[in-house]
């Protein structure tokens, strides 16, 4: 099996689930799918990469009762975040939350011109 790769800057890298119950969706996924979850605590689970305990998480599932109608949240990975964050600002793009802290690193959520809602990620 081949190492994981590294995190490429501003490539998309993680894909988040919104869901307002935690255990059903890891029940659902874990059943329909086989996939295994890092737990977080009572709003959070990553999802474990299927190649094996040292490759990063690709995904995770996070409560919120208002389940948007976009679908999933994609994050992309950011080498530096503040960079990202004046990009975006610059391109047009609206921050609609952060840069925030979290277990990992920090991240920020923005919306392009057409109203998707990204987010971006960093280590530092």
């Amino acid at each position: 099996m081949s190492e994981p790769t590294p995190h490429a800057h501003h490539s998309i890298d993680y894909v988040e689930f919104t869901v307002t119950d935690l255990e059903q969706a890891k029940r659902f996924y874990a059943s329909a799918f086989g996939w295994q979850f890092n737990d977080y605590g009572p709003g959070y689970a990553g999802i474990r990469s299927p190649h094996g305990e040292a490759a990063p998480e690709v995904g995770g599932l996070r409560v919120d009762q208002e389940v948007r109608a976009g679908g999933p949240l994609v994050l992309l990975y950011s080498s530096d975040l503040d960079q990202s964050v004046q990009a975006v600002k610059e391109a047009g793009g609206h921050v609609v939350n952060g840069p925030y802290e979290f277990p990992g690193g920090r991240r920020f959520h923005f919306t392009d011109p057409s109203g998707n809602e990204l987010g971006v990620w960093s280590e530092q």
